[in-house]
């Protein structure tokens, strides 16, 4: 026979939580904010990492260099998507 069931002790009444203050998620127009610099795009995107030397992988080292360059080109391609889409993009033009 197994021992006596324990009792779920009684519920506690529930606070009522106050409401969260409500804020415009963009921010204010008169947001005193510093124009973004522009980005410039680089030459090589994988400098830094060939700079380091060939990926600690026996046997697998070329391969593995090859998909960390497309890897690292695909993503500065898409950075630079991201730049121009939102008009960051130094394409050298000089605005006057």
């Amino acid at each position: 026979m197994s021992g006596p069931r324990r009792r779920k002790p009684p519920a506690r009444p529930t606070r009522r939580r106050r409401p969260a203050p409500v804020r415009d998620f963009w921010g204010h127009e008169t947001s005193e904010d510093p124009p973004a610099e522009l980005i410039r795009p680089s030459e090589d995107p994988t400098a830094l990492i060939q700079s380091l030397g060939p990926p600690p992988l026996p046997g697998g080292e070329t391969v593995a260099e090859h998909y960390f360059a497309a890897t690292y080109q695909k993503a500065a391609s898409l950075a630079i998507a991201l730049a121009a889409a939102s008009d960051l993009l130094d394409t050298g033009d000089q605005e006057d």
